[in-house]
């Protein structure tokens, strides 16, 4: 019998309008275009505007883009998969009403939650729906309107974070190609040093909680930076290593855009060059859940069926890994 593995075969992308620049966040925080650019690599990021948006805006224009460019019928969709950290509703799956308002009439839909490796995760998960047999086609979204968390009096974090998302179909391959191996990794210790304090079962949300800012994220910077650069690495080689594969091997790095300094670390103890390293972090910041499949949108044009990619995320909790998978179509 035919091994099934799971391959991307069509991907999309939405980023808002609105384009939040270095200049205009000096006019709300103590900071500079060139304070920002050294330190981040981030020029811009998008911002959704607009009463009544939220994440599941961003996610249903994703998936409409998937659709479209890949000639999808939505009703032939087994399953919907929102990686998120803002969801629209606390309760009320988002991936619910993203499947119903894009017309994947016939899928059965969640949200997945792992902050910055929310679509990292589900990459294994939506693999392992394919690989079983029962599932045909998966749509696996990642999409975050981190604007809605982000404290913009806070500079450790309003520089950082925008809003958007990307999607990627998976579907059953005989050929070899999709994913091929997978180290997903997490750590209890991460609530520490990033987390949004109130607004869950511990802290629920009060007059005094509200007052306090206490519903922003919060990140200690310094530590969460040492984490994510070695923890990143660490499995992107792992990676390599496992699958007896050298840096002339690989043609791209997916890496999270948390940071360029991160991103340029993990691509050197992989030992790829700068050519073979996906990043737009420059245009979008740090989307969350959205970072992965905003590259390969971007990127799409220059994948070639057989090329070996090697994603790699760290996020909250804390949350980490690496994916291999080999693309399956030329674009």
């Amino acid at each position: 019998m035919t091994k099934i593995s799971a391959a991307i075969t069509a991907v999309g992308k939405y980023v808002p309008d609105y384009i939040l620049t270095n200049k205009e966040l000096e006019t709300y925080v103590d900071t500079n275009d060139e304070w920002i650019t050294t330190r981040t690599g981030i020029k811009e990021r998008r911002i959704l505007k607009g009463e009544g948006l939220g994440t599941s805006y961003l996610a249903i224009k994703s998936a409409e883009d998937l659709i479209a460019k890949g000639n999808i019928n939505p009703a032939e969709i087994d399953m919907v998969i929102v990686g998120t950290a803002t969801p629209d509703l606390p309760v009320a799956s988002t991936a619910a009403y993203v499947a119903s308002e894009i017309g994947a009439v016939n899928a059965f839909a969640y949200d997945l939650q792992a902050a910055c490796s929310s679509f990292l995760y589900g990459m294994s998960t939506a693999a392992s729906y394919i690989e079983s047999g029962r599932y045909k086609k998966v749509l696996l979204i990642g999409a975050d309107k981190m604007s809605s968390i982000i404290d913009y009096k806070d500079r450790a974090t309003c520089i950082i974070f925008g809003d958007g998302a990307g999607a990627a179909l998976f579907e059953p391959n005989e050929e070899g190609l999709g994913l091929q191996d997978e180290y997903l990794r997490s750590d209890g210790v991460g609530r520490d040093f990033l987390r949004i304090e109130a607004g869950g079962s511990l802290m629920p949300t009060t007059i005094d909680t509200v007052k306090a800012n206490k519903h922003f994220v919060y990140q200690e910077g310094k530590t969460v930076f040492k984490y994510a650069v070695s923890n990143m690495a660490e499995v992107s080689e792992k990676m390599l290593t496992r699958n007896n594969l050298s840096e002339k091997d690989i043609q791209w790095l997916v890496p999270h855009q948390a940071n360029k300094r991160i991103i340029e670390a993990t691509a050197n103890r992989v030992g790829v060059g700068p050519e073979k390293v996906m990043m737009n972090i420059q245009k979008y910041g740090n989307t969350t859940s959205g970072t992965l499949p905003l590259l390969l949108a971007d990127y799409e044009s220059q994948l070639k069926k057989g090329d070996n990619l090697i994603f790699a995320a760290f996020g909250g909790g804390f949350t980490w890994g690496a994916i291999y998978l080999k693309w399956a179509y030329n674009s």
